[in-house]
């Protein structure tokens, strides 16, 4: 006999409990220096990032070795029939499996090949240019699926049981979104109910969205349980297999862009869960959630780097290739500057991916804002270096491959990057929410120097208590801010013609300060909703962090090899002044924007004022559902459409 699961409620949450929600799940000991959370703060230590880290020379020959086996396979493997068949064939799943792609990152005494996340990015980039689904298969079992957090949070019991599996080809899947919950965890609706003799758990609930789970083993499954018998329960993490009775698979959903991926509904109706299946203590699955992502979002800027030096490689050739009025296209300027925006950013994309795995392999670094903004500014640029593709191709970048083929021409799947690319601003946080939680811990410093005054709810003694203690903390940061490195003329000599361009960077860092703490001042507890503010800071300190990136992997480039490093510099040079033609943009629009207009127009579109303007269109959605669909718990009612591929 067992507690009946709790039905709840997720539209009644209020503000306040839902970012009380996500604020307890936050890290909040900076143990480990962050030279990403030194940018807003105005403290730009380079020491922190250069000389640029390297890998293990034993890691390095493992790794390597494994790049040309999968390199070698990889090339076998037709990314055309997956576009056609949306489907990965089996026979691939096997071949991957056989080679140890499912384990890249798992330590070795498990079964897997225990490499760097930089050689795990990399086979990323590999995979994803045959045929993104299969990097999409990849990350979303080793980054975030049942390796990741049973590897940072699991026993030992559970280690030696999940991990050899999963590195033998038994693909996870990490379940948190639900039909009504997206980065608000505070609404969850699935619940985990102990039974009456604490043995296991009964889950309850649906989860969308389940990137492999349609052919899933395992899953890691985010449920809340509710306080009993004196604790005090919460969300929390199981893993789950996928087998198990009172689980169905009931839509494998479809996408304007990776086909191939499988990715569905789930529902779970009284699913027993053994209570060692737990991962760690009740009320910490977020925490484990979010822990988990700060390295697991580093496959997004590894699989764009792999999209735009593809987009390099077609917009060279092309642009070669393609004659018009008398010279190649690439010849004129109009063209030329689309190729140097693709080589130049290319090159930030993969130095900040390399920058930031590398610094999580030596674990000496706190990389969780690094990690985000990676992820924020990868997914951005790479969208745009996919579009701007597109352009350079003309007609031929909006034709598909095979109607190309059909024409007897080279079969060159642009318009399908395009699609497969702008999934990448929304996976593992949207570009919005990726802004806020960096903009939160952006302004942690300032939140603990303020206490109270950062507070609504604090009485005014409180809060005049609190301003004691911040004014002690800024009488001995404001000073730091107004001069640095970046004014000395000659400083950062060792980087050549790139030093201007780190001075820029120290410069624009302190100014960052100065404006976020101007912010801070002026609209203090109010400072929350100003999301675009918020997210002009967050952007000027991702462009920053990719002009570090670049001008150190550069120098660590020409110290390897002379003729590699030339061009490397050269590159470095050109997105740096691409960069800081974007920052200084950024600062003019925090000194003047149209946000309140904008606001007032939002407003009044929301509240129906400008209705008139739709007139003349018709909206074929109508009448076609509602825009959320429920999900009551209960056994389900549909086919399941789990399929097993071993």
């Amino acid at each position: 006999m067992s507690a009946q699961p709790v039905q709840t409620t997720t539209h009644d949450v209020s503000e306040r409990t839902a970012r009380a929600v996500a604020e307890a799940a936050r890290e909040t000991e900076w143990v480990r220096p962050s030279f990403a959370k030194g940018l807003y703060l105005g403290a730009f230590d380079l020491s922190l990032i250069h000389p640029y880290p390297g890998t293990n020379p034993k890691d390095a020959a493992r790794g390597d070795a494994f790049l040309a086996e999968l390199t070698a396979y990889c090339v076998t493997l037709d990314g055309a029939r997956i576009e056609r068949d949306d489907r990965i064939p089996d026979e691939y799943i096997k071949g991957l499996t056989t080679l140890g792609a499912f384990g890249i990152k798992i330590p070795r005494e498990y079964g897997g090949l225990g490499l760097p996340l930089v050689y795990y990015g990399r086979a990323l980039m590999i995979l994803s240019t045959v045929h993104p689904s299969i990097g999409a298969l990849i990350s979303a079992h080793q980054s975030i699926g049942v390796p990741e957090p049973v590897r940072m949070f699991g026993s030992e019991e559970q280690k030696r049981e999940f991990l050899p599996r999963c590195a033998a080809g038994a693909i996870s899947a990490f379940l948190l979104t639900e039909p009504d919950v997206g980065s608000d965890p505070a609404r969850m609706g699935s619940t985990a109910t102990p039974v009456d003799d604490g043995s296991a758990y009964l889950l309850d609930g649906v989860k969308l969205w389940t990137t492999n789970g349609p052919i899933a083993e395992l899953l890691v499954v985010m449920a809340t349980v509710a306080p009993h018998d004196g604790h005090r329960g919460g969300i929390t993490a199981f893993v789950v297999e996928a087998g198990s009775p009172g689980i169905a698979v009931e839509n494998r959903n479809a996408f304007m862009g990776l086909r191939g991926m499988e990715n569905g509904v789930t529902r779970f109706d009284q699913v027993r869960v053994p209570v060692g299946n737990r991962l760690g203590a009740e009320g910490q699955g977020l925490k484990i959630a979010l822990t988990t992502l700060n390295s697991g979002r580093l496959s997004i800027p590894a699989i764009c780097a792999g999209a735009a030096k593809w987009s390099l490689k077609i917009a060279r050739e092309w642009s070669t290739e393609r004659v018009q009025w008398g010279k190649a296209v690439g010849r004129h300027e109009a063209v030329g500057k689309k190729v140097a925006f693709i080589a130049a950013t290319t090159f930030a994309i993969e130095s900040v991916f390399e920058l930031s795995a590398a610094m999580a392999d030596a674990g000496l670094k706190d990389i969780r804002i690094e990690a985000a903004l990676a992820k924020l500014w990868a997914s951005e640029m790479g969208y745009v270096v996919a579009d701007e593709l597109v352009q350079i191709r003309g007609g031929r970048g909006y034709e598909t491959a095979d109607s190309l083929a059909a024409r007897g021409e080279r079969a060159v799947p642009v318009e399908r990057l395009l699609r497969d690319m702008r999934i990448n601003r929304i996976f593992e946080g949207s570009s919005e929410i990726m802004r806020l939680l960096i903009a939160r811990e952006a302004v942690d410093a300032h939140l603990a120097a303020a206490g109270d005054l950062a507070s609504a709810d604090s009485s005014l003694g409180a809060k005049a208590r609190a301003a004691v203690h911040a004014s002690g903390f800024y009488a001995r940061w404001l000073p730091q801010l107004v001069v640095g490195t970046g004014s000395l003329p000659g400083a950062y000599p060792e980087f050549g013609r790139l030093a201007r361009h780190l001075r820029y960077v120290e410069r624009s860092s302190r100014a960052l300060a100065r404006r976020t703490f101007a912010a801070m001042a002026r609209w203090q507890t109010g400072l929350e909703q100003k999301q675009a503010l918020l997210g002009r800071i967050v952007d000027i300190g991702a462009e920053l962090f990719a002009m570090a990136a670049v001008c150190t992997r550069a120098e660590s480039l020409r110290a390897q090899d002379a003729s590699v490093g030339a061009s490397a510099y050269g590159l470095a040079d050109a997105f740096c002044a691409q960069s800081r033609v974007r920052v200084d943009e950024l600062f003019r629009q925090l000194r003047r924007s149209t946000d309140a207009g904008d606001r007032a127009l939002a407003l009044a579109v929301l509240e129906g004022k400008v209705r008139w303007l739709e007139r003349g269109v018709l909206d074929p959605s109508e009448g076609t559902g509602p825009w959320i669909s429920p999900a009551p718990t209960g056994p389900s009612t549909k086919v399941n459409v789990r399929r097993t591929y071993r």
